[in-house]
């Protein structure tokens, strides 16, 4: 007999629709399997309990059904702030804060009728791809626990992953949703650069993180989206919207439930990191890549083989941004002594950073942005690896040496922060499960505001290899 977790979100919404069952149900199941396998996997760092009761039992009451994600359990990234909740950050450096206020996407998913269960494992501040700190146990891979989650979002990759939550928001600001969904068999979708007002990427520093959605199902990962974006008079203000929101269904559920469209696609294996570092795919990723190429060939869809023009100025310019980013960090004096080696690296090579070096850099990835969509711009969408190699073992980041962890870093993940740098539309999909049982994904970039085409894309692919019905053996 199918449990509750067994459901898709949208299942389990519609349940929820029906009075089948009730978010104080829903979120008591999904407690109960939190409190049995988180101590295992490093999902969450925090769980809330009383709190998410009592909020399931106040969505019961005083918000409407209609509201896009009613009843739904999900997770907050712990980069993100909800008042009376410790916000740790990942780092040793927030030991003990808790914060008054609550950030914009936080109250955006709770305006939707979500109901947070929690704090999602995130690496300190979010830099690396890969979820493992000092603070907490590392985020582990639900289909081999000796593997890492990957990163950011790895905490909120493992819970969807493993059943612990139906559907989770991440952000992503060099590949954090999609790496993890990657590795964990999930739906990653990264949206466009301001598809998501309350995590646009606009007001960051080179616009480079993003807030979206990681599901088991491409449907699941739209019925997120949807209900990421801002309401206003019951209507998505999507600010950058290309096309009118639906009458009935949020815009991008529609797309992934219809799943329709003849599209021409694009096929690479080029990155912008080539010039700079040496980019090995391994063979799982080659045979992922080929079975998706063979799929969407056999539904019609046009393909076409292409490659990247070698730009020697990304490297150094996204290096440059990415120190630049960690020298924000509030740690003056000893208190830089409690960040790990890999952040203090960064922020001490941020800090060293002049005002010229930045401008240069932006001015780098600014032209880089207007290259890239132009390259891309013939094709509905660009088919890539999702990652170059397997997800990788815990603890194979180098934690001392900050220049080998970042070129391990690329080498792990070089198709995704192009896309960042971009602010294009992307979305890793789960096709292949190799025989050592470890999920391997390929990557969808979309046209400017295409996020409707990569669902649709992603939902026809889904029908084929019907990835949902695969689960990890913790499930």
């Amino acid at each position: 007999m199918a449990e509750l977790h067994d459901l898709t979100a949208l299942e389990q919404w519609n349940e929820l629709q029906r009075g089948a069952t009730s978010p104080t149900e829903l979120v008591a199941h999904y407690l109960d399997r939190i409190d049995r396998l988180n101590p295992e996997l490093g999902a969450f760092v925090t769980v809330t309990r009383d709190a998410a009761l009592a909020r399931a039992a106040q969505v019961e009451t005083s918000v409407p059904r209609t509201a896009p994600l009613w009843g739904l359990p999900l997770g907050d990234k712990d980069l993100w702030l909800r008042a009376g909740v410790p916000a740790g950050f990942g780092s040793r450096l927030r030991t003990g804060f808790v914060p008054d206020t609550s950030d914009e996407i936080v109250e955006t998913l709770d305006a939707a009728g979500s109901i947070s269960l929690g704090k999602t494992a995130t690496p300190e501040f979010g830099l690396p791809s890969y979820t493992e700190s000092l603070v907490a146990p590392p985020a582990r891979n639900p289909w081999d626990p000796s593997l890492g989650a990957g990163g950011s979002s790895g905490g909120a990759a493992v819970a969807v992953a493993a059943g612990l939550l139906p559907i989770a928001p991440g952000s992503d600001g060099g590949g954090s949703i999609r790496i993890p969904a990657a590795a964990c068999g999930l739906v990653g979708l990264k949206p466009s650069r301001g598809r998501v007002p309350a995590g646009s990427g606009i007001d960051s520093l080179a616009g480079l993180s993003v807030a979206g959605p990681l599901a088991r199902t491409v449907t699941d990962a739209a019925l997120l989206l949807d209900g990421m974006i801002a309401r206003v008079h019951g209507r998505p203000d999507h600010h950058y919207a290309l096309r009118a929101p639906d009458e009935n269904d949020g815009p991008y559920l529609g797309a992934a439930v219809h799943g329709e469209g003849r599209f021409q696609l694009g096929v690479m294996t080029t990155s912008a990191w080539d010039d700079a570092y040496e980019i090995s795919l391994a063979p799982e990723a080659i045979t992922a890549l080929d079975h998706a190429v063979v799929e969407f060939a056999a539904l019609g869809h046009g393909i076409e083989q292409t490659a990247l023009t070698p730009d020697p100025t990304y490297a150094p310019a996204f290096r440059t941004i990415w120190q630049v980013g960690a020298a924000r960090i509030p740690a003056e004096g000893a208190q830089e002594e409690l960040l790990e080696p890999l952040t203090r690296w960064l922020l001490r090579a941020g800090r060293a950073v002049s005002a010229r070096e930045l401008a240069d850099a932006l001015t780098a990835l600014s032209a880089y942005e207007r290259s890239l969509i132009r390259q891309l711009s013939s094709f509905d969408a660009v088919l890539t690896p999702a990652m170059a190699m397997t997800p990788r073992p815990v603890g194979w980041f180098d934690r001392e040496d900050g220049e080998r962890n970042f070129a391990q870093q690329v080498q792990y993940t070089p198709f995704t922060s192009m896309v960042n740098v971009s602010g294009l539309p992307a979305i890793t999909l789960p096709i292949d499960q190799p025989s050592a049982g470890v999920p391997m994904g390929v990557q969808l970039v979309g046209r400017p505001g295409g996020e409707a085409t990569l669902l649709a894309l992603g939902a026809q692919l889904e029908r084929r290899i019907g990835w949902a019905a695969r689960h990890p053996r913790v499930w």
